[in-house]
């Protein structure tokens, strides 16, 4: 089977780290799907407006040369408790697919690149290829009473975020709003437990820089990346 991208992901979120865990736990994180020149008109969205949400399925394209193993570390058990790859949202995957559901905000016919979606809550980075797109259909793809593994029992510490004033200063409202969603999954490796150490997570144009201390993460810093 061959498959090709039916379009490519624009994001804020330029690279690996940082990026939201699942797909909808950073509601704020709004991205766009920009078309390939053979689907770019409206024929192949015609009735996609009618729904809420869809599902993307694309390729962890950082990963294509990864080492890939049977079984892998989950940050949800703290990252040093080996479960089934298949039991995981795993990025390191045998055939690097990826599937994520998105609030779908608006479709934009005729602009300068065609037909562009716009959604809300995607865990992809910019340039990720969309190898197809499914619409979200609750009464077959909801299943409020699954059992959901360890998912179930473990549960995720967020962080209370907090911004230096001139951190904060340098971000609009937006984006302000953005990081806090998404800095509050805590991205650091979950064997990572230094209060001296600062990271830094590419936004944008900016490298976003900050501590944690305990259940708060602090922006310390906002740098602009030469262009």
């Amino acid at each position: 089977m061959q498959v090709s991208p039916i379009a490519y992901f624009r994001s804020p979120l330029t690279g690996k780290f940082g990026i939201p865990r699942q797909s909808g736990i950073a509601d704020a994180l709004v991205g766009e799907i920009v078309f390939c020149p053979e689907y770019s008109g409206s024929d192949a969205v015609r009735g996609l407006a009618d729904f809420d949400y869809i599902w993307l399925i694309w390729e962890f394209s950082e990963n294509v040369n990864a080492r890939k193993h049977t079984t892998v570390r989950p940050p949800r058990l703290g990252g040093n408790r080996y479960m089934g790859v298949f039991a995981t949202r795993s990025p390191f995957r045998p055939n690097n697919i990826g599937l994520s559901s998105v609030r779908l905000l608006s479709v934009e016919h005729d602009t300068a690149e065609g037909t562009i979606l716009k959604v809300a809550g995607a865990d992809l980075m910019n340039g990720t290829p969309i190898l197809d797109i499914k619409p979200y259909v609750a009464f077959t793809d909801s299943h409020p009473d699954a059992r959901c593994g360890f998912v179930d029992t473990e549960q995720w510490q967020t962080l209370k975020v907090e911004m230096t004033q001139q951190a904060e200063a340098m971000l609009s409202a937006e984006d302000a709003e953005v990081l806090r969603e998404i800095l509050a999954q805590d991205p650091r490796p979950q064997y990572h437990d230094s209060k001296e150490r600062v990271y830094g997570m590419d936004y944008r144009n900016m490298n976003i820089r900050f501590t944690v201390d305990g259940e708060v993460l602090t922006v310390v810093g906002v740098e602009q990346k030469e262009q």
